[in-house]
């Protein structure tokens, strides 16, 4: 069986003023260019039609919300073209979170790296009770760069934000909810339900005042989202062509340990970072 058409990746359906997204990238939902151009295609188009009042975006795959981003499709990047890819990925978590819609995420199985920062983009998330939560891009040579430095402190404090995007370690859907990440964890059965409860009380409410306080709620715990971005996606790309990353990522899909990364050459690696010796800074 061949992989799912463009058209097919995301699907939609209408359940009265409800929109339901569901990712279809089998078998994990690994977020490649052609899924986030779907799910960026699907959410201009809840947008646009009238009769949507609320998104629900969820997932059909058995084991998965979302595994992250397509490692084989960055691992040969190089810095210029990192920041063009984490562009994308930070434009559609943004049109998430700039969605005058409430977007409620409902997580089961593996949310990992970019499908942790789709989901963080969320205004409401309902876990299964199998779900697990993670920002291992550490383990990959690199960072959190769809967001996920900006809104996952914002969600759970900076102490355990540092610790999650810092050890790499996954955590579980009970875990999430004492964090203050996930607002309901259910069965695996009820999840769809419950998202949808979630909806249809949503739908109930004034579509205009949904959205200013959408935007008001965001702007008032982060301000500076935008410039914060950019500082996020120029520290991401830079990663890119380093020992660690390149190492990191070629672990990865060779199922091997990381190995041989240490700080040889520190002042040359730093190149351009904000801890780089002032006569080593450079663009």
């Amino acid at each position: 069986m061949g992989e799912p058409s463009v058209g097919d990746l995301v699907r939609r359906e209408r359940l009265g003023s409800t929109l339901v997204l569901t990712l279809h990238h089998p078998p994990v939902n690994v977020l490649s260019r052609p899924v986030l151009e779907a799910l960026a295609d699907a959410l201009r188009s809840a947008e646009a039609d009238e009769a949507v009042r609320v998104v629900v975006l969820d997932s059909d795959a058995e084991k998965a919300f979302a595994a992250g981003a397509d490692i084989r499709e960055m691992a040969p990047l190089r810095a210029a073209e990192a920041r063009e890819h984490g562009a994308r990925g930070q434009a559609v978590t943004r049109q998430i979170e700039r969605l005058p819609l409430p977007v409620i995420g409902a997580v089961h199985g593996v949310c990992f790296g970019g499908g942790c920062e789709i989901a963080l983009a969320c205004d409401f998330l309902v876990a299964s009770e199998d779900a697990q939560f993670g920002q291992p891009e550490i383990n990959l040579g690199v960072m959190p760069g769809w967001g996920g430095t900006r809104r996952l402190p914002r969600r759970i404090g900076p102490a355990r934000a540092r610790r999650w995007i810092m050890s790499g370690k996954p955590v579980g859907a009970t875990e999430a909810f004492e964090a203050g990440l996930v607002d309901r964890v259910v069965p695996r059965t009820e999840l769809r339900a419950t998202a949808l409860t979630l909806a249809n009380e949503l739908a109930t409410k004034p579509p205009l005042a949904l959205a200013a306080a959408k935007y008001a709620v965001l702007s008032s715990i982060d301000p500076g989202i935008d410039e914060g971005l950019a500082y996020e996606l120029d520290l991401w790309a830079r990663l890119f062509g380093t020992v660690g990353q390149r190492e990191g990522m070629r672990a990865f899909l060779e199922k091997r340990p990381i190995s041989g990364v240490d700080r040889a050459g520190w002042d040359r690696q730093s190149t351009g970072f904000p801890w780089a010796r002032p006569e080593a800074k450079r663009d």
